[in-house]
């Protein structure tokens, strides 16, 4: 079975900063992308960025700033997501999905791990 597992989520003081990780266990190919989004209660699921395993290629998402910055360790099979600057606004779910070749992500992702949830004190 794949399995994605996220981790690294916690209670965090606005302004600090917190890398999450993104497990892939079970993939049977090398070329894949994963996908960070997020979910605060009552809105809707937000993509933020990806990242091509096979070519390293990111892509950010429409008005996601700088202070998201995914990145991969291939040798980990792990995906990261890198948050500094943290405000009140970004607590949510963080969740991670993989999906087969190259294409960008999008919110139809074949895989999803069960999240990982941050909370941002102000």
């Amino acid at each position: 079975d794949v399995q994605l597992q996220a981790s690294g989520g916690g209670l965090v003081q606005a302004g600090g900063s917190l890398r999450l990780s993104c497990e892939v266990i079970g993939y049977p190919d090398d070329d894949y992308v994963v996908g960070w989004f997020r979910q605060a209660p009552g809105k809707k699921r937000e993509g933020l960025q990806c990242i091509s395993s096979r070519t390293g290629n990111t892509f950010r998402a429409d008005g996601i700033k700088a202070r998201f910055t995914i990145s991969s360790d291939n040798a980990k099979n792990t995906v990261y997501l890198s948050v500094n600057s943290l405000k009140p606004d970004d607590s949510a779910v963080y969740y991670c999905a993989l999906d087969p070749g190259s294409s960008p992500c999008h919110y139809d992702m074949a895989y999803w791990g069960k999240g990982t949830l941050v909370t941002v004190s102000s």
